[in-house]
């Protein structure tokens, strides 16, 4: 059960516009993620705007960025990240359900390049070790851009950020969401 209770958007009469701009963004409805966060509507909106710079401002493609958020849903414990991306948007963005399966233990999968395993790589040791060798980010160097993997460090740091905060407030899962990996 979720430590801070949903709003809905008759709560919100001063913040009707933003409700409208955040639930347009997310398939037409105010999912729990948001109607936890607009307790504080100048930091919802903060939020809002930051992890869709994130996701949708970079350069890096839709598979990959897919490929990085479950993985961190993965290895936060996240199944609202989870359950968000998988199968729908992961789908949208051409992976399958068998990769995004293969995500939990990426290692011993060989449904994944030699690009993507450098960045699965790099996430694991954001994720679990903060301080990255120079032997997981040099093969970075091989597949990305400079500003590219930019991109990538910010969003790993956002999503674990994202799950962090999902994990310590326990939002719950929307009922109508298909199952998670």
């Amino acid at each position: 059960m979720a430590r801070v209770p949903f709003l809905n958007p008759e709560d919100l009469p001063d913040y009707g516009d933003l409700v409208e701009r955040i639930a347009g963004r997310r398939r037409g409805s105010l999912i729990n993620v948001y109607r936890t966060l607009l307790h504080s509507p100048p930091l919802a909106e903060s939020w809002f705007d930051h992890i869709n710079q994130i996701r949708w401002g970079s350069e890096l493609s839709g598979r990959l960025r897919e490929i990085v958020i479950i993985r961190l849903g993965h290895l936060t414990s996240s199944a609202y990240v989870l359950r968000q991306h998988v199968p729908k948007l992961a789908a949208d963005e051409g992976m399958t359900q068998a990769e995004c399966n293969a995500l939990a233990d990426w290692e011993n999968s060989d449904l994944f390049d030699g690009g993507e395993g450098a960045v699965l790589a790099y996430v694991d040791a954001m994720a679990r070790d903060i301080v990255v060798p120079d032997a997981i980010f040099a093969p970075l160097k091989d597949h990305l851009t400079d500003r590219q993997i930019v991109e990538l460090t910010l969003m790993i740091g956002a999503y674990i950020s994202h799950s962090r905060v999902l994990q310590a407030l326990e939002v719950d899962l929307e009922p109508d969401e298909s199952a998670g990996v």
